[in-house]
Formats: structure tokens, C-alpha cells, sequence
């Protein structure tokens, strides 16, 4: 099975690096990176085309016209050699063990979501400033957990197989985290990818999807505590999500889970 991680960006070398970082030290390294850039920042492409990349890549770029995430997303579906896609956003930094799991968890007929642990501002920059400290990240966040983060429970790994491994069984989900999930390229093609009518932050790039791919036969499967990721601090910028809600809405009671204006013009 070929696999390709499409990570979501706009601009923020600093936190790319650090991303590309924990790719690097992947314990399952048969996969392709492919940058899935909302606009086209010369720091962003000075900064890719300078990186000594263990795996093959690609960067993908795209007018900076507001919000168009999904747009990006769906080149990168057709521009991607996998056959199972994950999708990570940029600010969003891996542990050693992430790809391995969405790989070993991967079933056609599966939606695979996961959380993240939120990083306190003091312990991102500390990151940042000091890569060397992501590949023992989880101890430093139970030693210092007063001021590391917040859902911290998110940063245990337990493997299936061990000991705490009944833990993962019972830790189900919900709901889709865009920034931690991943599915076949068959099922994104079955509901024509991304709904590109969604121009707004949230919804669009995740609830939307899920719905879509649970009408189309899909079934979400939990990989917490299995596919970790650590969030990196920033100020966030909350928009109203009522637009996006409506528009969902609108399609649900139409049953269009196969959207017009995604990977293909219907």
C-alpha cells in the first residue's frame, strides 16, 4: 500500500520545519510528503526547496485568494502517488510512531480520526527553539504537566497489543479532527473529494467530510492514543462557523454527499 501525508499550510516556516522534523524520525518511513500550500509564500518555497528530504515530495501551491483550503486539498488528492491519504495541518507536529499506525490501522472501508494535545505557549517555543527535545515530548509534557499543555491524555501512546491496550479500544470517536485523520483515496473519490463551496474556516475541511463519507458506507475507527500529534501554540483566528453550519445543513437535507464542486466540476 503507497502512502501519501498531505500536510496543510499557510505560510510559517518555523512551524514547518519542525513538522518536517518529525517526519524525519518517523518509524515507518514508506511514504510521500506532499505540501499542500493555501497561497504561494517565496519563504515557504525557498525554505522546501532547500530541505534535505529522506522521502519523495511534492509542493503545491495556489493563488492566495482567501481561505481556499479545500481547493488545495483536492490537488493534492489528484497530484498524490498513495492510496491511502493523510492529512495533517501545519502547525501540528508528529510522534515517532503516527504514520506507522494510520498504516497499520488503514482499511478501505475505514475513516480514521485521532486528537491532538495543545502545547502551552512556553512549551512550543521551548520546541522550537530546541528540536531535540521531540522525540521524548510526551515525558516532558507529564513532568511539567501544570504548564505543558491541555488534553494531555492525548499524548500517551499505547500500542493495541500491550498491556493498555484495551484503553485504545474504549477511547472511541466522534467526530473528524481534519488536522489528524486519514481514508482511502478510493472513499474521497466515492463523495468527489472536498466540498470546494465551503470558503470559510471549519466545518468544510472535516464535519462535512465525515458525513459525506458515513453516507457513502465509510465507518469511523478511533487511532487515539495510537497516531499522537502535538499542536503547536499560535493566536487563532475564530470566525463564525454558522455560514458553513447552514450550507452543511442545506446539503445534509439534500443528501448531496457526493458534492458538484470538488475534485471533479459536476
Amino acid at each position: 500500500m503507497k502512502i501519501s501525508l498531505i500536510i496543510s499550510i499557510y505560510k510559517n516556516v518555523p512551524f514547518l520545519k519542525l513538522v518536517l522534523e518529525s517526519l524525519q524520525v518517523q518509524s515507518y518511513q514508506d511514504f510521500e510528503i506532499i505540501i499542500s500550500e493555501d497561497g504561494e509564500d517565496e519563504n515557504v518555497r525557498q525554505f522546501v526547496a532547500s530541505y534535505p528530504f529522506k522521502q519523495s515530495y511534492q509542493h503545491l501551491t495556489q493563488k492566495d485568494d482567501g481561505w481556499q483550503k479545500n481547493k488545495a486539498l483536492n490537488n493534492a488528492i489528484r497530484k498524490s502517488q498513495g492510496d491511502w491519504l493523510i492529512f495533517i495541518d501545519g502547525d501540528c507536529v508528529l510522534h515517532k510512531r503516527f504514520v506507522e499506525f494510520h498504516a497499520k490501522m488503514a482499511d478501505e472501508h475505514l475513516i480514521l480520526a485521532g486528537k491532538r494535545v495543545k502545547l502551552s505557549a512556553e512549551t512550543s517555543n521551548k520546541l522550537l527553539s530546541n528540536p531535540t527535545l521531540l522525540p521524548t515530548l510526551s515525558r516532558y509534557l507529564y513532568i511539567h504537566f501544570w504548564k505543558s499543555g491541555r488534553y494531555l491524555e492525548e499524548a500517551l501512546f499505547i500500542h493495541p497489543q500491550g498491556l493498555l491496550g484495551w484503553i485504545t479500544r474504549i477511547r472511541t470517536m466522534k467526530h473528524l479532527k481534519g488536522c489528524n485523520m486519514s481514508f482511502s483515496k478510493k472513499a474521497l473519490y466515492a463523495i468527489n473529494g472536498f466540498d470546494e463551496d465551503y470558503t470559510l474556516p471549519a466545518i468544510g475541511e472535516d464535519v462535512d467530510i465525515l458525513w459525506r463519507l458515513q453516507q457513502a458506507g465509510y465507518q469511523l475507527k478511533s487511532v487515539r492514543n495510537m497516531a499522537v500529534m502535538y499542536h503547536l501554540h499560535h493566536k487563532e483566528s475564530w470566525v463564525s462557523q454558522e455560514e458553513n453550519k447552514e450550507k452543511m445543513r442545506q446539503k445534509m437535507e439534500q443528501n448531496t454527499y457526493i458534492c458538484k464542486n470538488g475534485i471533479q466540476k459536476i
